[in-house]
C-alpha cells in the first residue's frame, strides 16, 4: 500500500484514489501503473493507495474523504475507459475476501453507521490478464488517456469536471437513479480549496 502523504503528516487528505490489481497479470498492472504515474504528479489533498483486491479492512481508508476514486482493469468495458459514480451494494462480494468498490461502501455504511462519501470508479479496458504477460500495446494507449483524465480530476476543486465527464447511466448534469448514488450531495460536492496541485 502507498501513500501520498508526506512522512509524519496525520491528516486525511480529502480525494483518495484507490487503484486495485495484480501487477503480475498483464493488462490487470492498468490501475497501479496509472496510480504510479498520478503520484509522481504530486497533488496536494490527494492520496493514493494500491492494493491487489479490495478487503473490508479498507472501509477505515474510506472515512473523513470528500471523494473517493476507485480504479481498475476491466475485461469488458468500452474503450478507453468508463467513469462513473458509485453507490453502496450489497453484492455477493460483502462477506468475501475480494470486495467489489459498491460492497466496500456498503460496508463503510454498516460500521460507521451514515453514508460513505461520494465515490467514482473509472473503469480502464484491458484486453489480456495472463498471469506472468506484460501490459499490451492496447491497454497501454488506454491507460495514457484515464492517466490524462485522473490528472485532471486531481487538479478540479470544484467537481464539476468530476461531473461532466461521467461515461456511466448518469450524465453530465449529475441526474441518476437513486439505486447509483443514495449518498446524500453526490452529485454536486465542492472539494475543499486545499487541493492544488504543487508539482
Amino acid at each position: 500500500m502507498s501513500k501520498s502523504d508526506k512522512p509524519g503528516s496525520g491528516a486525511t487528505r480529502p480525494v483518495l484514489v484507490f487503484a486495485y490489481g495484480n501487477p503480475g497479470r498483464g493488462d490487470d498492472a492498468l490501475g497501479p501503473e496509472l496510480l504510479t504515474a498520478i503520484e509522481t504528479q504530486g497533488y496536494a489533498g490527494v492520496e493514493c493507495q494500491c492494493d491487489m483486491q479490495l478487503q473490508v479492512e479498507h472501509v477505515m481508508d474510506l472515512a473523513g474523504r470528500a471523494a473517493i476514486l476507485f480504479v481498475d482493469a476491466d475485461v469488458s468495458c468500452a474503450e478507453p475507459f468508463v467513469f462513473e459514480r458509485l453507490g453502496p451494494e450489497k453484492d455477493g462480494s460483502y462477506t468475501s475476501h475480494a470486495m467489489t468498490p459498491g460492497a466496500l461502501l456498503h460496508a463503510f455504511d454498516q460500521v460507521y453507521g451514515n453514508d460513505a462519501p461520494p465515490a467514482w470508479m473509472l473503469r480502464i479496458r484491458g484486453y489480456q490478464f495472463e498471469l506472468g504477460d506484460p501490459m499490451g500495446e492496447l491497454a497501454a494507449a488506454n491507460l495514457a488517456a484515464a492517466i490524462e483524465l485522473v490528472k485532471k480530476l486531481c487538479s478540479d476543486h470544484s467537481g464539476q469536471y468530476w461531473l461532466q465527464q461521467l461515461t456511466g447511466p448518469d450524465d453530465a448534469q449529475g441526474n441518476s437513479a437513486p439505486s447509483a448514488c443514495r449518498v446524500a450531495g453526490c452529485g454536486g460536492y465542492t472539494l475543499p480549496t486545499m487541493i492544488e496541485q504543487t508539482s
